[in-house]
């Protein structure tokens, strides 16, 4: 008996869509489960060089924690471009002013870094409160730990 490699086709490829309720869990688990599904590795068919991940939408971001000393210890720094343009913003005040960025900023990190990895984060849709205007795609309720 031999078993054959199933191999996807891009136009066999189906995209589903899964909503994370973040409220309550920590960061870092929501970011890496949706990492998985935005990537596809939750399908038996995963191919690494396709795009044959699900869209992920996850909401309450505002009330997704951070472990440990990290609400007040950690910080998002980014840079303008320009010569001493490094902007640094602690986690309490990101989360004040833009809590899905949290989110958004932990998932891409966890997305391969090249134009394939931007395609997969394009899926990504995360929302500070708890609606979204995605019912239309009927998307399944997924829990953040699994």
């Amino acid at each position: 008996m031999s078993s054959k490699t199933m191999v996807v086709k891009r136009d066999q490829v189906r995209h589903n869509w899964y909503v994370v309720d973040a409220q309550g869990t920590a960061v870092g688990r929501i970011a890496s489960r949706a990492a998985k599904i935005l990537m596809g590795k939750n399908k038996a068919a995963y191919s690494p060089s396709l795009d044959n991940g699900d869209f992920v939408v996850v909401i309450n971001a505002e009330k997704a924690v951070l472990t440990g000393a990290k609400e007040q210890a950690k910080v998002y720094r980014r840079h303008t471009g320009f010569p001493g343009g490094l902007r640094s913003t602690p986690a309490a005040e990101m989360r004040a002013k833009h809590p899905e960025k949290m989110i958004e900023e932990a998932v891409k990190g966890m997305l391969p870094k090249n134009s394939l990895g931007r395609k997969q984060f394009k899926k990504l849709k995360v929302y500070a409160g708890s609606t979204h205007p995605h019912e239309a795609q009927r998307p399944k309720t997924i829990a953040a730990r699994a």
